[in-house]
């Protein structure tokens, strides 16, 4: 069973690792740093958006338009931590 708690904490690593490569990508796009007509960038940027588009979706439904700001990434972060916490304290479960 501690493998499987091993697992499910690295899957939400490496979940967390894309949607801070992601966020950090889109500013970087929004800031003319990298530019989408290059095909390196533009396979990475829609791979990303592949992976974390089911995790936003959700999210974004349910938050209210906030003028351009995307607060899904956020809140999926909070999300994950929140998932990282409650897996910490029911460790002993996975023993």
């Amino acid at each position: 069973m501690q493998s499987l708690f091993q697992i499910l904490m690295l899957i939400l690593d490496v979940v967390w690792f894309f949607i801070i490569a992601h966020v950090i990508m889109s500013w970087l796009i929004n800031f003319q740093v990298l530019n989408l007509h290059q095909p390196l960038v533009a396979q990475i940027w829609s791979m990303l958006q592949r992976i974390l588009e089911p995790l936003y979706g959700p999210v974004r439904r349910l938050l209210p338009p906030m003028q351009g700001l995307d607060l899904a990434p956020l809140v999926v972060l909070l999300g994950i931590f929140a998932l990282r916490i409650i897996l910490v304290n029911n460790a002993a479960a996975f023993y």
